[in-house]
């Protein structure tokens, strides 16, 4: 009876177990499956977190190096531009293999140290191993095959000129940010989404820029100067159409710029990141000698070229006494004091004309407040509090008062484009008729100054710079370098100060050398031969064409003159 009632129940028990089987292997694949998922939204997850948190600087950095505007020339050459390139890093965590195996490939492609990637493996936090990668490097470190080795795209700012106008361009920091120059001061303009689309276009020619560059760097290096500096300015507007400043740098690498050298007594000199043409003030001599006529003519002191003044033998004054460099020990009149640069005849002019009228003339030149300015570094001018007489008659000549090359330069634009100052700009001019601007002198004693000018090429110091067809005019100027309290007998600052052509002014240029070294550091023998092939070379380019047929008329001077090339000394009575 028991055996006949345990038969059906086999069948069930089968049953039993086979549905109980199901239910744990369902179990087990659920927990499968849930384990699966888990895993799948740990690594989401992860990388989630890599991407935004781990290093947030990252994410900063690409968004300030992204979309900035062009920078280009006034004829439309590119000078700073963005590309596309690639970033390199390492997430230090991440990495699978042997750290010291990787870091010996790494610094193999990249060309770097291997303890410095080694550091940067074993490090704890995010690391870029290379900015602005190429993409052949990106691909053979890929081929490494390691996950924490990650690669990302970025904009990377681009000098296709190299190292042609740095000073004027500046660079981008670490983080994309304008650094100097330009980009520093049009930061705003070139990051601008809905400008970036339209380049700046600033008033450099770039085949003016490298004519300069080139001339002034082989003068720099020719002379063993400690720095050289030069602008061409364009006399009707303002703008700049070259401007260069030696030692420089490339802008596409600024961390490779040698480090700032030290002159004899360990001082540290001037980097290649000083502007010394917008940033370094400089006692420019007898450049100075012209604007200190041009006050005396506009102000009534002067009202005859054959008013003559008394250079027969140094002047003493307050225990200081002021000598001629090349002294003709005679009277000399209005043409002859600048032909000869005099510094007796000058000083005796300003003393005549007074402090409170060549100081007036100095601040209508802008010399007593730094240059407005596009570019951030602007350097102040060393301006005298009081012109007692003393100061009076040496500022004329140039001592005791200190400028940069740009203040001069925009100075001698206004003595020779009818007595209109204009500020200097880097920005294309759009219109030139309206210019912003202030008379300094009249137009006839703007006329007066170019006839000087020119007689002070072709009679006087600067002969060097007489580019035959080009009417060249201008000033030459030596001085001697602040040094102790006093002035080094054996250094010099040389510049040269032109403008052409004479009879139509176009153009002032300025080349200043500093502290050059040879058997004769004037500016007559340094500075003025540069301007003088930097002339022939782009005066073609600046619409300057040579013409011998034409020249600004100086007849009515010539008499006044003695000792002319060819002539034999004629004796003349001092008018006074």
């Amino acid at each position: 009876m028991t055996a006949m009632l345990a038969r059906p129940l086999a069948p069930r028990r089968l049953a039993d177990d086979r549905a109980a089987e199901r239910a744990t292997a369902q179990r087990r694949l659920m927990i499968m499956m849930l384990l699966y998922c888990a895993a799948v939204v740990l690594v989401i997850g992860k990388l989630t977190f890599y991407a935004v948190f781990a290093n947030p600087a990252s994410a900063t950095t690409l968004l300030a190096r992204g979309a900035r505007g062009d920078i280009v020339d006034r004829n439309g050459a590119p000078l700073a531009r963005t590309i596309d390139a690639w970033a390199i890093g390492v997430h230090p965590e991440q990495i699978l293999g042997d750290k010291r195996e990787v870091a010996q490939r790494l610094a193999g492609i990249l060309g770097v140290d291997e303890g410095k990637i080694y550091g940067q493996l074993t490090a704890k936090n995010f690391a870029y191993l290379e900015r602005n990668a190429s993409a052949t490097l990106v691909t053979d470190v890929n081929a490494i095959g390691e996950p924490g080795i990650v690669f990302e795209r970025e904009a990377q700012r681009l000098y296709p000129q190299a190292e042609l106008a740095a000073p004027v361009l500046g660079f981008l920091d670490m983080a994309g940010h304008g650094a100097s120059g330009m980009e520093r001061a049009r930061e705003k303009q070139l990051t601008n989404p809905t400008a970036t689309g339209r380049p700046i276009a600033l008033s450099v020619d770039v085949r003016v820029q490298s004519a300069l560059e080139n001339e002034l760097g082989q003068a720099v290096t020719g002379f063993k100067a400690k720095g050289g500096a030069g602008v061409v300015l364009d006399v009707r507007t303002g703008e700049i159409m070259a401007l260069a400043s030696f030692p420089t740098f490339n802008p596409n690498n600024p961390g490779a710029a040698p480090a700032p050298q030290l002159d004899a007594k360990g001082k540290q000199l001037p980097g290649p990141f000083y502007n010394r043409v917008t940033t370094a003030a400089y006692e420019l001599g007898s450049t100075f000698k012209p604007i200190t006529m041009a006050a005396a003519i506009d102000s009534g002191t002067v009202t005859s070229m054959a008013r003559r003044f008394d250079a027969t033998q140094p002047l003493q004054i307050d225990g200081f006494k002021i000598h001629d460099h090349d002294g003709q020990n005679r009277w000399l009149d209005i043409p002859e004091t600048l032909i000869h640069s005099s510094n007796i005849a000058t000083a005796r002019i300003a003393d005549e004309m007074g402090g409170d009228k060549l100081a007036r003339m100095f601040r209508l030149m802008g010399f007593d407040q730094p240059m407005p300015f596009e570019l951030p570094a602007r350097g102040r001018t060393l301006f005298p509090q009081k012109f007692s007489r003393v100061t009076t008659m040496t500022s004329a000549f140039g001592h005791g008062i200190a400028v940069t090359p740009l203040h001069l330069a925009a100075a001698y634009a206004a003595l020779v484009n009818g007595g209109v100052w204009h500020p200097a700009t880097l920005i294309k001019v759009a219109d030139p008729t309206a210019v912003p601007g202030r008379r300094v002198i009249s137009q006839a004693t703007s006329d007066r100054m170019r006839q000087l000018l020119r007689l002070v090429v072709t009679e006087g110091t600067g002969r060097a710079v007489d580019v035959p067809g080009y009417r060249v005019g201008g000033k030459t100027g030596t001085a001697e370098v602040a040094s102790g309290g006093g002035y080094s007998k054996h250094t010099n600052v040389s510049t040269f100060a032109a403008a052409f052509p004479m009879d139509a002014p176009r153009y002032v240029v300025i080349v200043m050398l500093d502290s050059p070294v040879a058997a004769v550091t004037t500016a007559a023998y340094t500075s003025a031969p540069v301007v003088s092939r930097f002339i022939t070379r782009a005066g073609p380019l600046l619409g300057v064409m040579p013409d011998a047929s034409r020249d600004i008329d100086v007849s009515e001077l010539l008499p006044l003159i003695w000792h002319r090339p060819g002539e034999q000394t004629q004796a003349k009575v001092d008018p006074e």
